[in-house]
């Protein structure tokens, strides 16, 4: 990440990492995953940012695959339940490299191994450039209050949206643009307690676990950090298949 870059999201990112001590203390805890472990190397092609943190002092495999929520109501994931094979994403709309791995990596894990049982992917809203950020997050979450997180998804990471904002009257746009039905209700439910506690939740788990910069990945409890090519996906979810299957 340029440092310009990184400073503003470092400066975004404080806020949620004061939203309370026992966030620190369980990333201690946990031993904070090095993301960066898996990052690409610095030529700035392959993520928003470097997101550098402490390597981990034990091995915390077990309890990052544990944070697959795996729950079929789950309004912001896509695939069965059961799957094999759960990837988070944690993911900012405003991040660049998050809107080229919606658009150039997304669909092809989508119809290769969700369609068919493999894969399941549980996004986890991740807001680190500021209150526009939020915004969307929460306008998503919205959107999927009415089952069409996805498509509101695609529509937000679609080439050129991100530098049209995201105040209101554009997320509403978005919204109509996704088909969500009752865009009253959107709104409502954008602005919402609901819709805050969502998305706290999904701040406290990333910075909880050392997530520093999006998008970072969790492909069954391992990271991968940054908008990495498909193959490096690809590989990945055939590994984790294999060791499920052993299990």
């Amino acid at each position: 990440m340029p440092s310009s870059k990184k400073s503003s999201a470092q400066k975004s990112a404080t806020k949620p990492l004061l939203i309370s001590a026992g966030v620190a203390l369980a990333a201690i805890t946990l031993g904070l995953v090095s993301w960066r472990a898996t990052a690409p190397a610095e030529n700035g092609s392959a993520g928003s940012g470097s997101g550098a943190v402490a390597a981990p002092r034990t091995d915390p495999a077990a309890e990052l695959k544990a944070l697959a929520r795996r729950e079929s109501g789950d309004k912001l994931a896509v695939g069965r339940a059961d799957a094999p094979v759960v990837l988070i994403e944690y993911s900012d709309f405003k991040c660049g490299y998050c809107g080229k791995f919606a658009r150039d990596t997304e669909p092809e894990l989508v119809k290769k191994y969700v369609a068919d049982g493999t894969l399941r992917i549980e996004w986890r809203n991740f807001p680190i450039f500021g209150a526009e950020s939020e915004a969307a997050a929460k306008a998503a979450w919205a959107a999927g209050q009415q089952d069409r997180f996805d498509a509101f998804h695609a529509a937000a990471y679609a080439g050129g949206s991100k530098e049209k904002g995201f105040a209101e009257p554009r997320l509403v746009e978005l919204a109509r643009e996704a088909g969500v039905p009752d865009l009253e209700r959107f709104k409502a439910d954008m602005a919402g307690e609901q819709a805050a506690a969502a998305l706290k939740k999904d701040q406290e788990e990333g910075y909880r676990i050392g997530v520093t910069s999006t998008p970072s990945f969790l492909l069954n409890g391992k990271p991968i950090a940054g908008a990495q090519p498909l193959d490096t996906f690809t590989a990945a979810i055939a590994r984790a298949k294999a060791e499920a299957a052993k299990q």
